[in-house]
């Protein structure tokens, strides 16, 4: 805290801060490549391991049919979601045809009946 309020002030503090970080950053990734190195080769000694394990084999198959199952069924719930939306559609087209069409009856037999009073009043006023 002390170097950064005098680098503020002073360059020649301000550079050797600024070599200080470079120092500590660069040995932070110097640790890092070592550090994932070693995990690198543990990991690939420990799945070698398990290459040569042939239960872990017949687990890993077995884990892996799993997931192909659980795939296949979500396919197969989505495919059916699928068409139970596609039949909900259809009918309520369905419904929706017919409510038209009995409105359409309404007013024919609507027209017709207008029609027989209007023929029956003519007939009563030609009689008259």
């Amino acid at each position: 805290m002390q170097m950064q309020q005098m680098a503020a002030t002073n360059p020649q503090v301000q550079a050797q801060l600024q070599a200080l970080t470079n120092q500590v950053e660069g040995r932070k990734a110097i640790l890092i490549a070592e550090m994932t190195e070693e995990f690198m080769k543990e990991e690939k000694q420990i799945t070698s391991q398990f290459d040569n394990d042939p239960l872990l084999k017949l687990k890993s198959r077995e884990v892996d049919l799993r997931a192909m199952e659980n795939e296949r069924k979500k396919m197969n719930d989505e495919a059916t979601q699928d068409l139970n939306r596609a039949k909900l559609m259809q009918a309520q087209e369905i419904s929706e045809d017919k409510m038209d069409q009995n409105e359409d009856l309404a007013k024919l037999r609507a027209g017709v009946s207008l029609a027989k009073s209007g023929i029956d009043k003519a007939a009563v006023m030609i009689e008259d």
